[in-house]
This record gives structure tokens, C-alpha cells and sequence, in this order.
């Protein structure tokens, strides 16, 4: 009998509760990071400059991913939950492709631009 933790969907929820954390934790950052525009803007430069670091864009980049997994698995839950749907598993299975495609796909369009 196939575990249920090998299986496609059980993957896809990992994906987006992993992720919806890791864009939890980010938050409180990024609004730190506001509060200081706002603020002190001799700290931000500081920070701005920071952020230049290889890095830090490295992070940057994940945390676009990051975002994009939990939007598209997002999705899919969405429409798993209100969409009427046939018997057919394999259109339900189908979307977690999709979702890992688009977010390889933001992520290497996010890549080609910050490389130029």
C-alpha cells in the first residue's frame, strides 16, 4: 500500500504550510524595515546598502518562490474546496503540476532580471 506522506497532494500541502510559515516569520521584518522609511532614514540607507549583498538577493529570490508556491497552492486549495468537482482525481492532481510549474517559472524570470 503507497504511504499517503508519498503522495503528490500531501506534497503540495507541505509545500504551502511550509511556505505560508516561512512568509510568516518574514513579516515582521519586512514591517521593520517600513518602520524605518518612515522613521529613521539613515538606517534605512544602511539597510538599503545591505541589501545589495549577493546574499541577501539570494533571499530575496527565495522569498519570491516562497510567495509563489503559497499563492499557487493557495489556489488549488481554493478550488478544490469551491468548485464542484467530477470523480476524475487526476484534474485535481493536475493543479499541483501547474503550481510548481508557474512557481519555477516566476522564480527563473525573478533570476533573469537580477542578473542583468
Amino acid at each position: 500500500m503507497r504511504s499517503p506522506r508519498n503522495h503528490r497532494a500531501y506534497w503540495a500541502f507541505l509545500g504551502h504550510r511550509i511556505s505560508g510559515l516561512a512568509l510568516g516569520l518574514f513579516l515582521p521584518a519586512h514591517l521593520y524595515v517600513l518602520g524605518l522609511a518612515l522613521e529613521e532614514s539613515r538606517r534605512l540607507e544602511q539597510f538599503l546598502k545591505f541589501a545589495e549583498l549577493g546574499a541577501v538577493k539570494f533571499g530575496e529570490w527565495g522569498l519570491v518562490i516562497l510567495l509563489s508556491v503559497h499563492m499557487c497552492f493557495g489556489l488549488r486549495l481554493l478550488a478544490l474546496e469551491l468548485l464542484p468537482w467530477s470523480s476524475s482525481r487526476d484534474a485535481r492532481l493536475s493543479w499541483i503540476t501547474w503550481g510548481a510549474v508557474l512557481s519555477a517559472v516566476v522564480g527563473v524570470v525573478l533570476a533573469v532580471r537580477v542578473m542583468r
